[in-house]
């Protein structure tokens, strides 16, 4: 990846804040969570200490790799829907991650949790569905009690690997939705495997462009450079890599832009040749 200019190099070692882009009619906006540090070394195996030592701008000043957590809101004529729920008001491992912020991010957009028709999951790991099962903070009452949960079959059948406590919020609200099935106007779930058993990414498209919000996919923008290199979190390396191969060819057609929830402080941009790899190009860079 190109390094940024100047202080835009700053961005890839913070979490994002809000950020939003359009697309014909839609309004589509990152809702930040929370964030986590994550080694370099042991969350992207495949590197090594001379890469990090190349490109230090990905690293904050414990040498950690920063990743966002929250979801995607997607607006449409009235209508919202949230891909992905962030980590919810907790944390674990004391300054590792934490969340807690989606709901004030929601209201700072303008919208309350019970406007939210559906919610719609990349996956089940605990960072993108925290505020799917956990309460508001002080009560009970679930935020998006009211709204669908949409997840692929495949995912859903290996729930026993998730807690006990969220699958017990989830099931009454869970609708499967199949491979290449339309979610919401605009937007169709298409599952892809590898980072998880039935992990799925989301299609958008409005106004003749088309985003693709790719879930765990990629967690780093510096993986799009290097398709291959795996996330220690990948249920399936191998496919993981290979899907990544076609994802970042894929997000490098024109008039196509990404959404990676995890890219720190650049969760939406665009994939440009450069030289003999790929590279991340943040949108309002």
């Amino acid at each position: 990846m190109t390094r940024l200019d100047g202080g835009e190099d700053e961005r890839l070692r913070r979490p994002a804040g809000i950020r939003t882009v359009r697309l014909g009619d839609a309004r589509l906006s990152y809702v930040p969570d929370g964030v986590v540090r994550l080694r370099p070394l042991a969350s992207l195996p495949d590197t090594t200490s001379e890469v990090w030592a190349a490109h230090p701008q990905y690293l904050d000043e414990s040498g950690n790799l920063v990743a966002s957590i929250g979801g995607l809101l997607v607006e449409y004529r009235g209508r919202a829907l949230l891909i992905d729920a962030g980590f919810g008001p907790r944390s674990w491992l004391p300054g590792a991650i934490h969340g807690g912020a989606l709901l004030d991010s929601l209201a700072e957009l303008g919208r309350r949790p019970e406007e939210i028709e559906a919610v719609a999951f990349t996956h089940l790991h605990p960072d993108h569905t925290g505020w799917a099962w956990h309460p508001v903070p002080g009560g009970d009452r679930l935020p998006f009690a009211h709204a669908t949960y949409l997840l692929s079959e495949e995912e859903w059948a290996g729930r026993d690997l998730v807690g006990a406590q969220e699958i017990a919020a989830l099931t009454p609200r869970v609708r499967i939705v199949a491979d290449g099935q339309e979610v919401f106007p605009g937007v169709r779930m298409r599952v892809t495997g590898g980072h998880s058993p039935g992990h799925a990414e989301y299609v958008i498209t409005f106004g003749g462009q088309r985003l693709i919000a790719f879930g765990d996919a990629l967690v780093s923008p510096i993986q799009v450079g290097h398709p291959g290199w795996s996330s220690s979190f990948d249920h399936d390396p191998a496919e993981s890599a290979a899907h990544r191969r076609r994802l970042v060819a894929e997000l490098a057609e024109p008039g196509t832009i990404g959404f990676g929830v995890h890219f720190a402080d650049v969760v939406f941009g665009r994939v440009r040749p450069e030289g003999d790899h790929f590279a991340w190009h943040p949108l309002d860079a």
